[in-house]
């Protein structure tokens, strides 16, 4: 369940309370200029809930290793060891102008998550506690899903996952799950993947599709054939899921918190 909006602690911490009464197992924070810090909201969080509290996902730019790798070690310990440090590349441009850096290359960025992630490992296991929280990496690109194959944890597919021009949906998200696979060899099978939900509802007239619809630039009619977008009655929709975990291994859904109360009616189905 990933969080915005942040105005007070006593708004934030029955925000929290909320999503774990829903059943949420995982609290997330996403990572942009403008929206919450999301170290100090998840400090904060930990008093009042028992779920895995994650970053979903940091900008890699904005941080240099040793100040990351500090920041993770100590969140890990005040939440109790529920830390799940999602890291990205960071792809609003807008943002990197803001904090002063350069935007770069895609490839350029990759390769700044890939050696920010080896130094903030090696930094991690040089403290006499060794925090070694567990590692989400998510994006659509090849490039990105082979390095998360290869050292993450949790693997996040992005709604722009299931797109591939002349291929259907629900394929392209399994060529995709394919890559990771591929990559991470025998450690497949002890990864996480994960699946951003864009959009959720019974009826496709009152969905809200502003997320999937942002975030691919699809017309509407398109969407409804998107993995990520979830249309029909709770059942329908945990039926679906749970043929996504048998035929691709995803067992991991993240859901924004504008289709927060929408998808609680499906988790008891997924239980």
């Amino acid at each position: 369940m990933a969080l915005t909006g942040v105005t007070s602690r006593a708004g934030w911490l029955d925000k929290v309370r909320r999503a774990e009464s829903l059943g949420y197992d995982v609290l997330q924070l996403p990572d942009h200029l403008g929206l919450t810090a999301p170290f100090p909201a998840l400090v904060a969080a930990a008093d009042v809930t028992t779920m895995r509290l994650g970053t979903f996902v940091l900008n890699t730019a904005l941080y240099r290793p040793w100040v990351l790798a500090r920041d993770v070690a100590d969140t890990h310990r005040l939440t109790g060891g529920r830390l799940e440090l999602g890291l990205g590349t960071g792809y609003l441009e807008h943002e990197f102008a803001a904090a002063g850096l350069p935007f770069g290359s895609g490839a350029e960025r990759l390769r700044q998550l890939a050696a920010t992630l080896h130094e903030v490992r090696e930094r991690l296991a040089a403290e006499p506690d060794r925090p070694d929280p567990p590692v989400l990496l998510a994006g659509a690109g090849r490039r990105l899903l082979e390095l998360a194959g290869r050292e993450a944890d949790i693997v996040g597919f992005s709604v722009q996952a299931a797109l591939t021009p002349g291929v259907a949906p629900e394929q392209a998200l399994a060529d995709r799950v394919a890559v990771v696979r591929e990559a991470a060899g025998d450690r497949f099978d002890n990864l996480e993947l994960n699946l951003i939900v864009g959009a959720v509802g019974p009826d496709p007239a009152g969905l809200d599709l502003t997320i999937a619809r942002a975030a691919t630039g699809l017309p509407d009619d398109q969407l409804f054939g998107l993995p990520s977008v979830l249309c029909g009655s709770d059942q329908a929709i945990a039926e679906r899921l749970l043929r996504y975990r048998d035929e691709l291994g995803i067992t991991y859904y993240g859901v924004l918190e504008p289709h927060m109360e929408a998808f609680a009616g499906v988790i008891p189905h997924l239980r």
